[in-house]
């Protein structure tokens, strides 16, 4: 399998480290590390294969075969929505968006310190790696479709990887267990959802556990919810429907502009406003009873664009900001000094998560619970 590669740093474990490894391509293939009761056993350093002429060691290409049932390319092809309003804004807010994550969650760090020592724990969407060697009695490998996010994993010495969450690069029950905090709610899809739920639990063992958390609809600050922006009818048709999203229209008179946060006074009611803007002219002549039916459907929906403000002093950093603001990508907020980046999200309604792993094979549901405004759930593999 070919997939870029931004670093693998030294793999840390207790009682020993397996072999480094610095990929200093961006393409090239993925190599499999030794199995974790390999790399932790009594003597993990002297099952690793020899270093010759100071080359990094290499095991062969893992080959990974693709789940029959959702395997099409329509799904793992990436969306545009997704690359637009996902990938193109964590790159661009890496250094800032790291800086604000730190804390880590009491009921994830649980479930960490909960597995056994030894365990290899595959963090599928692992950020700036927060969670990353939580636990010192297991080891770790991440992933991120952020590059700038990887390298800072990396450079903080993580086993890392550029991958995508519904095509991961690790052959089948390859870990003891698997987490993805905080991911699905940017696919796009409930087919790219489902499949990347299938992808964690085809790389744990079996007796592994999964665990996913997602931001809930029902936040604990009701408020937040007015600070977001809907994505109007139109676009959840073209972008956000069931299957394969279609391509936008260019000729299309709808806009993605964001109502910053800056706006707070009336907010709500310049959110109307928005939406009433956002109806396509061809539904203009439609009955009063049809307009209201499509305010509400709006009111009650669950795909936003969710803004994220980098400071003026921090968006020199990157120095892509001024392209975004340039191109739309991104606009400047003056009252708070700042660049605004609308990040796409399908948040969860109560038992949609549930209903989404309801019938996987080879899994079952031990645990489900509501934290910190996200719902989240914990799978054992079965077989």
């Amino acid at each position: 399998m070919i997939l870029d590669i931004a670093r693998a740093s030294r793999f840390h474990c207790k009682g020993g480290f397996a072999h480094s490894s610095v990929f200093n391509t961006t393409v090239c293939s993925l190599r499999s590390f030794s199995t974790m009761k390999e790399i932790c056993g009594e003597n993990p350093s002297s099952l690793s294969p020899p270093v010759l002429d100071g080359e990094p060691p290499f095991l062969p290409p893992v080959k990974v075969t693709p789940t029959p049932k959702c395997s099409s390319s329509t799904i793992q092809s990436t969306p545009e929505i997704e690359k637009k309003y996902v990938h193109r804004v964590y790159d661009a807010i890496a250094p800032h968006f790291s800086a604000t994550r730190f804390a880590k969650w009491p009921k994830v760090s649980a479930f960490l310190n909960s597995l056994p020592q030894g365990s290899l724990v595959l963090d599928a969407g692992c950020g700036n790696g927060k969670y990353l060697g939580l636990n010192p009695d297991c080891c770790f490998i991440g992933c991120d479709i952020s590059t700038p996010l990887i390298k800072i994993c990396a450079d903080r010495g993580h086993e890392v990887l550029v991958a995508d969450a519904v095509n991961l690069p690790y052959r089948t029950g390859y870990g003891d267990a698997a987490i993805s905090i905080a991911v699905l709610h940017h696919l796009s899809t409930e087919n790219r959802r489902r499949k990347a739920v299938e992808e964690l639990i085809r790389v744990v063992k079996k007796g592994g556990f999964v665990l996913i958390t997602v931001w809930a609809r029902e936040q604990e600050d009701g408020s937040l919810l007015n600070k977001w922006t809907p994505l109007n009818q139109k676009y959840l048709e073209e972008w956000v429907g069931p299957g394969s999203p279609r391509v936008r229209s260019p000729s299309s008179s709808l806009t993605l502009e964001s109502i910053p946060e800056a706006e707070e006074n009336g907010s709500r009611e310049k959110l109307t406003d928005f939406l009433d803007k956002s109806i396509d002219l061809t539904t203009q002549s439609a009955d009063n009873s049809l307009a209201y039916k499509e305010e509400r459907s709006c009111e009650d929906q669950q795909e936003f664009f969710v803004p994220w403000h980098l400071p003026y002093h921090r968006a020199e950093v990157s120095g892509a900001s001024a392209n975004a603001v340039a191109s739309g990508l991104a606009k400047k907020d003056d009252k708070k000094c700042a660049v605004v980046y609308n990040r796409y999200y399908h948040v969860f309604s109560e038992g949609e998560l549930e209903k989404l792993v309801s019938g996987m094979e080879k899994s079952v549901v031990v645990d489900r619970f509501y934290d910190k405004s996200n719902w989240c759930i914990i799978l054992e593999k079965t077989s």
